[in-house]
């Protein structure tokens, strides 16, 4: 069974990356971060990757490697593209990391991957039934998880409410953009998490991102049907749940 792999977190601000224990489910060397490149371009994302990758030293040539990207992805190819270059659409993403690499790596949904790390060590671990993860920063990913198993690609941050993409009024970047403070932005999410509830019935939801840290400040303003709790990983279960893909990935292979 493999025990560390590497994961790295791509997002529309910063890229960060660890080496992570499998076992665990924790951070083994510092998390390493650096901006994401002006523009959001693929091959400047690709070459700071590679770079961040290198700066991991021997271990890097040791252990599997996953990626998550905030995009749709389709057997490695990327379908949108959130608060990165356009460029991305459509492009085999997988493909052109793995040759700049020179390995295989595993390629996922950043939010999928926040997902998949709830699930293995954190709030949803051992919960039957449907979970939904949101993560709420500069829009709103999404993972859905069926007995513990993922459904990928879910996309819920761009659902329709009062006649609005959701992340557009109900992301954390939009309290910071309105000046908000918990109480009004509350509201929001109050409309938001009743038309998940809604359309999903989920048994349980999931807050990610950075502002669950801050769970405290607006979770008890919210009156849901379905329990609602802050994420245990917050930022780093981008970079746990691509980890734990590779290590995966590794096994079956």
């Amino acid at each position: 069974m493999t025990t560390r792999a590497i994961g790295i977190d791509i997002g529309g601000t910063g890229i960060k990356g660890a080496v992570v224990d499998l076992d665990a489910g924790e951070l083994i060397t510092d998390r390493v971060k650096v901006p994401t490149p002006k523009g959001g371009e693929p091959e400047d994302i690709i070459a700071a990757v590679s770079q961040m990758v290198e700066g991991f030293g021997d271990v890097a040539s040791e252990v599997p490697i996953g990626v998550c990207f905030p995009a749709v992805v389709l057997h490695g190819v990327t379908m949108s593209a959130a608060n990165v270059s356009k460029k991305w659409i459509g492009l085999k993403a997988e493909q052109l990391f793995e040759t700049a690499l020179q390995r295989d790596i595993v390629f996922v949904n950043d939010a999928d991957a926040a997902g998949v790390a709830e699930v293995r060590w954190g709030a949803a671990k051992g919960r039957d039934g449907l979970v939904i993860l949101t993560t709420l920063g500069t829009g709103i990913g999404s993972a859905l998880l069926w007995n513990g198993q993922l459904v990928p690609n879910s996309e819920l941050g761009h659902l329709e409410v009062d006649g609005h993409d959701a992340e557009k009024k109900a992301a954390y970047s939009a309290m910071e953009r309105e000046d908000l403070d918990w109480k009004h932005w509350a509201k929001r999410l109050q409309k938001y998490y009743d038309t998940v509830d809604a359309l999903f019935s989920p048994d349980l939801i999931i807050v990610g991102g950075g502002v669950s840290k801050h769970a405290d400040d607006f979770l008890p303003l919210l009156k849901l049907r379905p329990e609602i709790v802050p994420a245990v990983h917050l930022n780093n279960a981008g970079i746990l749940g691509a980890a734990a893909l590779a290590g995966d990935k590794a096994d079956a292979a």
